[in-house]
């Protein structure tokens, strides 16, 4: 065994095994099995131009030079971006445990009890500190979130405003520059006026269906918005306040003076800086927007025995069912960061965060009064971290500062900011009085005394208290935290335990030594504002990786900001938008997307200002050819785009797709490629050899960085030379092309952070690697496909009878006899796994995809439990079943009573392999809909919300 080569490491199989599902699929070689697969005219003829691959140790040396190039200055730059400290039970025990970074999102909520919990301890810390009653699970990032919630207000428009086309929306100049841009992007398309100016000389009349100000403002000052909030009421005029949450511990929180939304971002709360991201992001907002609400909420329902349990609140929202109706196109967000964050507050509690903000207050205090001795002008007359001083020579005060590896924010030649911080010292303070007194030629002095000191004006001081509950007033020390952590992780399945054969997914080995990286502190501790050679390790490695993803996609350019699929999607069709528009055909609005699409592909079209039309479907679940050409035809003066996945979302490599891109170009259209299953793809074909125009990835997916629990995810887009122009921009770094679209993201470069795993995962595989994982994943879900076919039809495969990487079970003919797809799902977990994607892309379906991670040994055991149901479900006479009844906990296998017609052993322990390694559910099946009838989204106990009889 070559034991310095990563890519066994990576692949389930190994060389016998291979050969013994070779056999079973019917097949001589991997050769054979691929040739069977994709379509011939598409296949690449050369082998990847990509560097060999290095071994483990070799990539560990080479990142840890890499990094050595990031220069770690301390940063008070601020401007929404932070150092903290992480707590090291916290690091240990969630950020670095696989447990916890490789579960799925919670759609299953009976094995997802544990970070459901997780995440309504974070919801409650949004509410508790914000005042809103409700919030979601978390953003992408403060910009995003500041942008979705215009968008909210902009579609729950009355129909007073919407019938005098209200179209105005207030942007105050004390918001950060980043969200600015994103506004702009969001704005455009729709219509939507952005008006910017001073919120206390604004003039708001009818034309206006919302505002944004910054609280506190980007340079530090603090206002209070009441009175400007209130007058935006007497307009019908909605606010939005994006906060700093930690400064909320001691400032009148934004509900306190009546706003409707509240965003921003947890970084705060111990999130590493990581050169932009990923943090999460928090939205809160009134009880009357919660079905507008974007994002997931966690509620509070009951299982079937009536004991509290918790799930994912409100789906009827999805994309999936709304499609182009939706008014957003978030899918993934940041769960395993909100999670970090909201275990932050678990850890400190009320009391903690509230003495964290006071220390940082206090020294900017001290600061403040430094400067009132130096005779240096501080704007801020009120402030909570960051005070806005004059100075003379700002760029000679930069050079002294950088000399020190110090960091201020450089307003203009005469202004700087400067942030303080949860890991700021009095000494850092005394330190950054003698730059200040160095650059001014005046004498400096030592700090004598440091007072916890308040000086926020009375009225604007929090006087509510939050943080009550028994979670955040139970584990303070280190083992009561740690044992916390372990009881929740329990009751979750992850990749730890199983494999989870999700299709679209691809849910694949997070290998340990990509995510070394991201624990250490010359990768997670730069801010992304820092100028550009403090940053060359994290530019050299981004510029690799855009080139790396360039030869895999057989693209020109690639741009890594956008930070989901669902954002890499939407500016993948701003480029397009912006290509027409600068050729001079702004009308080009249609887009063409086929019914099979993935759901956010319409919601992003029409936040893109586009308009769908689907073209259908046919028998054999592919494209129809025909329809599309007819409607490209039909639409040749307008067609914008066409949006396709590839190979399908029903797992099938279609061979007309080449003719289905030329079509679409014939009639004046680009063509933008879903990458969701990239994973059939590299090193066999790529998006450019198809036809395709631009594509996103998901590096979420295909390129190893693990899902989280529902985020973070990384939605790069890749886009052909005449597109490379129009990636976009940043406000603050430079970005993007010479016709750059407005920001996407908050940061420069998205979740920068994370973008480490997957250039480690693309160096340690390097070319054969990566087209041999492709390859096995295909056999992986051929050989299941081998050994169900016989007890499930596969709904799709392609011309010569095989599927992708991904197939679809179809299960439609149960529900003659009573059961559903959610049963059979519900009962593989008594045998310890996830289930496959339910429902999607088709009703009453299963949809599987193994990845090349698993083994034979694995694919055999969830062989066996799904044949094992088709048994149960052929001996299914009656609602009192193991398929019904599932799935079955440990407090209902080890009661005292048992009257169920089936044995204890067939409900828990039905084949042998179980008992190796059980898994028991800590809730039984949940009620959906009394959970949405009952919406409790924080920490609250349920008997508060029972409606009484």
């Amino acid at each position: 065994m070559q034991t310095d080569s990563f890519v066994l490491r990576h692949l389930g199989p190994n060389r016998k095994e291979i050969n013994h599902m070779l056999k079973t699929v019917g097949v001589e070689s991997l050769q054979e099995l691929v040739h069977h697969t994709v379509p011939d005219d598409i296949r690449l003829n050369a082998e990847l131009d990509l560097p060999e691959a290095l071994s483990e140790n070799e990539f560990a040396s080479h990142i840890q030079k890499l990094g050595n190039k990031n220069k770690q200055f301390k940063s008070y730059i601020g401007m929404g971006y932070h150092p903290t400290s992480l707590p090291a039970v916290i690091q240990r025990n969630i950020f670095e445990n696989p447990s916890w970074y490789t579960s799925y999102t919670p759609y299953q909520a009976e094995i997802s009890q544990g970070r459901l919990e997780a995440l309504l301890n974070y919801q409650t810390v949004i509410t508790d500190l914000t005042g809103l009653p409700i919030a979601n699970s978390s953003l992408l990032d403060e910009g995003t979130a500041a942008a979705e919630a215009m968008l909210m207000l902009f579609n729950g428009r009355s129909r007073a405003q919407k019938k005098s086309n209200a179209l105005s929306f207030f942007v105050s100049e004390e918001l950060f520059p980043q969200t600015r841009d994103i506004l702009l992007t969001r704005a455009e398309p729709l219509g939507i006026k952005l008006v910017y100016g001073d919120h206390e000389e604004a003039l708001l009349d009818e034309s206006f269906f919302g505002c944004i100000v910054q609280y506190p403002g980007k340079h530090g000052k603090i206002c209070d918005y009441t009175e400007f909030i209130n007058k935006a009421h007497e307009q019908d005029c909605k606010v939005v306040v994006a906060a700093d949450l930690l400064s909320l511990a001691i400032l009148k929180s934004p509900a306190e003076m009546g706003a409707d939304v509240c965003v921003g971002t947890t970084q705060r709360f111990g999130i590493p800086l990581g050169f932009g991201g990923p943090h999460a992001a928090f939205f809160a907002t009134t009880e009357s927007y919660k079905r507008n609400i974007p994002g997931r909420i966690i509620g509070v329902t009951l299982d079937t025995d009536g004991n509290r349990a918790l799930r994912m609140a409100l789906q009827t929202r999805e994309q999936h069912i709304k499609r182009e109706k939706a008014t957003s196109n978030i899918c993934t967000a940041q769960v395993l960061l909100a999670v970090m964050a909201g275990m932050y507050a678990v850890y400190h509690g009320g009391e903690g965060i509230k003495y964290i903000a006071r220390q940082i207050h206090s020294l900017t205090n001290i600061l403040n009064d430094a400067c009132t001795k130096l005779g240096l002008e501080q704007e801020n007359q009120n402030f909570f971290d960051t005070l806005k001083i004059k100075v003379s020579n700002a760029h000679k005060l930069k050079d002294i500062a950088e000399a020190k590896e110090v960091n201020f924010n450089y307003v203009d030649n005469n202004t700087i900011s400067v942030s303080i911080n949860e890991t700021t010292t009095l000494e850092d303070v005394e330190e950054i009085i003698d730059i200040l007194a160095h650059s001014e030629n005046l004498y400096s002095f030592k700090v004598t005394d440091c007072p916890v000191s308040m000086s926020i004006p009375t009225g604007m001081r929090r006087i509510s208290s939050y943080l009550t509950h028994e979670v955040f007033n139970s584990y303070h020390s280190e083992t009561e935290m740690m044992r916390y952590i372990k009881r929740l992780e329990r009751k979750d399945i992850s990749l730890a335990d199983s494999m989870i054969s999700l299709g679209s997914c691809t849910m694949k080995l997070n290998a340990a030594t990509e995510m070394l990286p991201l624990s250490q502190s010359n990768w997670n501790s730069i801010h992304p504002y820092v100028p550009v050679q403090q940053a060359q390790g994290y530019h050299e490695m981004l510029r690799e990786l855009e080139s790396q993803l360039n030869v895999i996609t057989g693209f020109a350019g690639t741009s890594l900001q956008p930070n989901s699929g669902a954002q890499g999607e939407y500016a993948g069709l701003m480029v397009i938008r912006a290509y027409h528009r600068s050729n001079g055909e702004e009308h080009r609005n249609i887009c063409l997307i086929p019914a099979s699409a993935h759901g956010t592909n319409p919601a992003s079209a029409v936040m893109a200002g586009m308009k769908v039309v689907v073209t259908k479907t046919s028998e054999n679940g592919n494209i129809d050819v025909d329809d599309l050409k007819e409607k490209a035809e039909l639409h040749k003066e307008n067609l914008a785009a066409l949006m396709v996945t590839y190979p399908s979302t029903h797992g099938v490599f279609e061979s007309t797709i080449r003719e289905i891109t030329g079509i679409v170009h014939d009639n004046g259209g680009q063509v933008y490629m879903d990458g969701a299953n990239m994973n059939a793809q590299v090193g066999l074909t790529n998006p450019a050899r198809i036809g395709a125009d631009v594509c996103h990835l998901n590096l979420h997916k295909t390129f190893a960085i693990p899902h989280g629990g529902g985020g973070p995810g990384v939605g790069p887009i890749c886009v052909a030379e005449h597109l490379v122009e129009f990636l976009p921009s940043n406000p603050i770094i430079k970005t993007g092309g010479s016709k750059s679209i407005h920001a996407i993201s908050a940061a420069p470069f998205g979740s920068a952070l994370v973008d480490l795993i997957s250039y480690s995962y693309i160096k340690m595989l390097g070319p054969s690697g990566l087209k041999r994982s492709t390859i096995i994943a295909i056999l992986n879900a051929n050989y299941l496909k081998s050994l169900l076919e016989e007890h499930y039809p596969i709904l799709y495969t392609g011309e010569k009878g095989f599927v992708a990487h991904e197939m679809i079970l179809d299960l439609r003919q149960f529900k003659a006899k009573g059961i559903e797809v959610a049963d059979i799902a519900k009962r593989l977990m008594d045998f310890g796994f996830h289930a496959p994607t339910v429902s999607f892309p088709v009703a009453g379906t299963l949809m599987i995809e193994p990845t090349e991670s698993e083994n034979k040994r694995e694919l055999d055991r969830f062989a066996a439990a799904m044949i094992q149901i088709k048994k149960e479900i052929d001996a299914y006479d009656g609602e009192d079943s193991v398929l019904k009844n599932a799935p079955h906990t440990q407090a209902m296998l080890t009661s005292d009573t048992w009257d169920h017609p089936y044995s204890r052993k067939e409900a828990a322990f039905a084949l042998d392999f179980v008992a190796e390694n059980k898994y028991w559910p800590t809730v039984r099946r949940v009620n959906e809909a009394y959970g949405d009838r009952h919406l409790v989204c924080s920490c609250n106990p349920i008997e508060d919300y029972i409606e009484q009889d």
